[in-house]
């Protein structure tokens, strides 16, 4: 079901991760950004924007994990906008003979056969200097930086004050860090800071797994994330709930000690020892 959060954005939550599914009105329809997970969530969230007398005019993908290029039937052919770096992973990704083959252990085993996959990645790219959605809507703002994943961008409603952050500033996730890139740690702080940079324009932060934040949640979901980022920077224990005995979700505390672990081994091999 799809819930307005401010005037003209609305969010459909699919029971994975709580992965949020976000549609923005237009003139003339929607925006749907990052729409998952499965056939009947997919098919439910185009009834719902039927359901509204609109039709889908442009999708967007945050970035190129598989959860948020997924598409369906059902939302009609649009255009699907990425960054030029999301949609050139994505092109790469499926030129590959065996790319379903590759995405199968990122998949969740037990949704394997809801996740449609036919209208998988088809991502158009936008010019690498693309500030703002190009629609027939309001004004859009596209955020992009390399945190979590290449070719990431937030996106920032500006007329609702709506920042859709993609796979950052979760209540129930810790950061996620890219640990391809040459400084994950130093590509999620400055992502951060670009956060920090329009805070005083957002009332409303949807992230994409967890509870929408209002009233200012924005600047604590910022602060919670750099103090978990410059810890492990720093060699320490994050003081993080998310990752601690009451984690939102159990398999959390093994995938920070994971990204601990890859830390370490990165630092020694640029380090030469």
């Amino acid at each position: 079901m799809l819930t307005e959060i401010a005037d003209g954005v609305f969010v459909h939550t699919s029971d994975f991760i709580k992965s949020n599914s976000v549609v923005v009105q237009g003139e003339d329809g929607v925006l749907v950004v990052d729409p998952g997970i499965t056939r009947a969530e997919l098919a439910d969230l185009a009834g719902d924007i039927r359901a509204m007398d609109q039709h889908v005019v442009a999708g967007f993908a945050t970035h190129p994990d598989w959860d948020h290029v997924l598409w369906h039937p059902a939302l009609g052919e649009a255009a699907r906008y990425g960054t030029a770096r999301c949609a050139a992973v994505m092109q790469d990704l499926l030129v590959q003979a065996d790319w379903k083959d590759q995405l199968a252990g990122a998949m969740p085993p037990e949704y394997e056969d809801e996740i449609p996959m036919e209208l998988f990645g088809l991502i158009t790219g936008l010019p690498a200097d693309a500030v703002e959605i190009p629609w027939d809507g309001p004004r859009v703002r596209i955020i992009e930086h390399r945190a979590h994943a290449p070719g990431h961008a937030a996106l920032l409603v500006e007329d609702s004050h709506v920042l859709v952050a993609g796979d950052m500033l979760s209540d129930i996730l810790m950061p996620f860090l890219d640990l391809e890139a040459a400084d994950p740690l130093g590509d999620y702080l400055a992502a951060l800071r670009l956060f920090e940079g329009v805070a005083d324009d957002v009332e409303t932060v949807v992230p994409g797994h967890g509870s929408v934040g209002t009233a200012g949640e924005i600047r604590r979901r910022i602060e919670q994330d750099r103090a978990y980022a410059e810890a492990l920077r720093e060699g320490r224990a994050p003081d993080d709930e998310r990752v601690g005995v009451s984690a939102p979700l159990d398999w959390l505390p093994e995938v920070h000690e994971w990204q601990v672990v890859r830390l370490a081994e990165k630092r020694r091999r640029d380090d030469g020892s």
